[in-house]
């Protein structure tokens, strides 16, 4: 595992980081092992359920104590998968509510196109080490969904 951390820290530290922080389910530990082959800051944010429906129900939120410790920083986003990348943005946000600025987003694998997509309108650069395709829809636009279909094992 260490070389993906190495090789990923690599690319990361081409953007000018600060501090590197993941979500706390999923990419935290790899982000605090970034930190330290990196010599900066590490943080994390805490999954939150919210009260809003829809695709991205969840909110990610780094406890009080550190963000202070963030205004002004050039962050990192670091998850060890983006899938869909409600974690990655809902930290982006929470990071920007810091006073922070996301500079680039890292991850070790990165399935399908969402979270390429919302890198891009952010103009954050997505540093990754392997992209693997995926079609996913919006249940609004899911012909299975509209028809009801139960979910199936492949």
């Amino acid at each position: 595992m260490r070389p993906f951390v190495t090789e990923l820290a690599g690319r990361v530290a081409n953007h000018g980081v600060d501090t590197v922080c993941g979500p706390l389910n999923g990419g935290a530990f790899l982000a605090q092992l970034m930190a330290s082959e990196l010599g900066v800051g590490f943080a994390f944010a805490e999954r939150i359920l919210s009260q809003r429906s829809g695709l991205y129900p969840v909110d990610y939120r780094v406890p009080s104590a550190l963000r202070p410790a963030l205004r002004g920083k050039r962050v990192a986003i670091v998850d060890d998968a983006i899938g869909m990348g409600s974690a990655v943005r809902a930290t982006v946000a929470d990071l920007e509510g810091c006073q922070a600025t996301p500079v680039v987003v890292g991850a070790l694998l990165v399935i399908g196109a969402a979270g390429p997509e919302f890198a891009a309108a952010r103009s954050l650069p997505l540093e990754r080490l392997l992209e693997v395709s995926m079609r996913t829809w919006l249940p609004s636009d899911c012909q299975l969904c509209a028809s009801g279909s139960p979910v199936a094992q492949p």
